[in-house]
C-alpha cells in the first residue's frame, strides 16, 4: 500500500507523447474515477508526483484543473481533496443519464446492426463473468463499454458527445455499487440486448430507463446494510 493509500499496481503508467501536465491529469482523474483515490482522501503533491515520477508543478496544475470541473477541492490552508459528491449531485447527473441512454437504447433498436449486437453480447457475457469472478473493475469497465457500444450503435453524434461528457462520473458512482448491483445488473442487460435485436424501440427504451433507475436507487441506497 503506497503512503497516499493507493493499491499497489493502481498508479497508471503516463503515456506519452503529449503535454505533462495533460497526461498528469488523465492519470489522476483515472485514479479517481475508479476509487482508487477515495472521496474525501487528501492529495499531497509531493507523494503524487513521487508514485508519477514527475515534479510537483504538472501535479499542481491538474489538481486546479481537476478542482475546476469538480473532481477535486482545493481548501486553503488543508491543501486538495477528492471531491465528495452530495446525493443531490449524484441524482441530478444519474437523471440525465436515464434520458441520454433511454434514447440511445430506442435509436440502438432502430438502427444496431447483426455486429452490433454480437459485440454488445460478447461484451455482456464477458460482463457476467467478471462478476463470477467477483472481479469488480473490470464488470465496471465492460458495463461502461456495453453502455458506450449502445451509444454509438444509435448512430446519433450529438448523443453521444453529450453521453460522454458524463461517462466518468457514472463510472465514479458506479464503482461502489457494482458488487451490489452485481449479476442483476447483466440480466437486465440481456433483456435490453434482446429489445435492440428485436428492433422493438418501445421496449428497449423502457428496459433501459429501469435499468439506469435501477443503478440510481441502488447509489442512494449504497449506506444501508
Amino acid at each position: 500500500m503506497l503512503s497516499t493509500g493507493l493499491p499497489q499496481g493502481a498508479v497508471p503508467k503516463l503515456e506519452r507523447p503529449g503535454p505533462l501536465r495533460d497526461r498528469v491529469y488523465e492519470a489522476l482523474l483515472e485514479l479517481i474515477t475508479t476509487r482508487a483515490l477515495q472521496p474525501g482522501q487528501h492529495l499531497v503533491e509531493s507523494e503524487l508526483a513521487g508514485h508519477l515520477g514527475v515534479s510537483r508543478q504538472p501535479v499542481r496544475e491538474a489538481l486546479q484543473r481537476l478542482n475546476t470541473e469538480g473532481w477535486v477541492d482545493l481548501r486553503p490552508a488543508q491543501g486538495a481533496f477528492v471531491h465528495e459528491p452530495t446525493d443531490e449531485e449524484a441524482d441530478q447527473l444519474l437523471t440525465v443519464r436515464t434520458l441520454l441512454e433511454a434514447e440511445a437504447a430506442r435509436l440502438a433498436a432502430a438502427n444496431a446492426g447483426s455486429a452490433g449486437i454480437e459485440l454488445l453480447e460478447e461484451l455482456c457475457a464477458q460482463g457476467e463473468s467478471a462478476v463470477a469472478a467477483d472481479d469488480v473493475d473490470a464488470a465496471v469497465a465492460l458495463n461502461a463499454r456495453l453502455h458506450a457500444t449502445v451509444m454509438e450503435l444509435a448512430g446519433n453524434a450529438v448523443l453521444a458527445e453529450l453521453a460522454g461528457q458524463v461517462d466518468r462520473r457514472v463510472r465514479w458512482y458506479y464503482t461502489p455499487i457494482a458488487r451490489r448491483r452485481g449479476r442483476q445488473s447483466w440480466i437486465e442487460h440481456r433483456e435490453l440486448i434482446a429489445a435492440i435485436a428485436d428492433r422493438d424501440q418501445q421496449r428497449a427504451t423502457e428496459l433501459m430507463r429501469e435499468h439506469t433507475e435501477h443503478t440510481r436507487t441502488s447509489y442512494h441506497a449504497r449506506r444501508r446494510p
